[in-house]
């Protein structure tokens, strides 16, 4: 029974050395600051591991070939999602390359569909995807899953006339504001360059 005694020390001292360690502020948090090696596979196969078995859970899929669906889709995903993981035409942005772990661009692959319907929903802790089901329902969290299964063989003109005619409802969620940057600072420059207003005053 000794070494029972000697194996309890150890996860002891173990368990102090840790806790000094995390309290020392040694570990560099900041996000420029790649993870070890062993660290980025271990977080891998947590996340892989949890994602797949929480998705084989779900079973009741629409069709992800509705028309309908996928518009709906391509409207969330212009507003919410073209920031982190892009859309067809675009090859990086500003939010996404300051973040890490660097969030996948979806224009080059469709996630298998349960997978991406628990990740849209549920978030990634440690990562900057969202839970987004704290404020879309179901539908319109499987329409995204339709649209991102389009989405790799769409090119950028298609990808626009898809958005263009796609009608966004979800007015009381918050959005992405980065995938309307643009827009807002080319009205800006148009406001800025255009003429006076002649005055009135005497």
């Amino acid at each position: 029974m000794k070494w029972i005694g000697s194996l309890i020390l150890v996860v002891v001292l173990g368990a102090v050395a840790l806790g000094a360690w995390v309290y020392s502020g040694l570990y560099d948090i900041g996000a420029d600051a790649p993870h070890w090696t062993v660290t980025r596979k271990a977080i891998a196969v947590l996340r892989e591991r949890s994602i797949d078995t929480r998705a084989a859970k779900i079973t009741d899929i629409p069709d992800l070939d509705d028309p309908a669906l996928i518009r709906l889709g391509a409207a969330h995903y212009r507003e919410m999602c073209t920031g982190c993981h892009l859309a067809p035409g675009m090859h990086d942005s500003e939010l996404r390359t300051g973040l890490y772990p660097q969030p996948p661009d979806l224009t080059r692959f469709a996630p298998e569909p349960a997978e991406a319907f628990w990740v849209i929903k549920h978030g990634v802790k440690m990562t900057a995807m969202p839970a987004w089901g704290k404020t879309h329902d179901d539908h319109k969290i499987w329409a995204m899953v339709a649209y991102l299964e389009k989405q790799p063989g769409l090119s950028a003109a298609q990808y626009q006339a898809l958005t263009a005619g796609a009608a966004d409802d979800d007015d009381d969620a918050p959005h992405d504001h980065a995938s309307s940057e643009p827009a807002a600072a080319s009205s800006a420059s148009r406001s800025a360059s255009a003429p006076a207003p002649a005055s009135s005053a005497p």
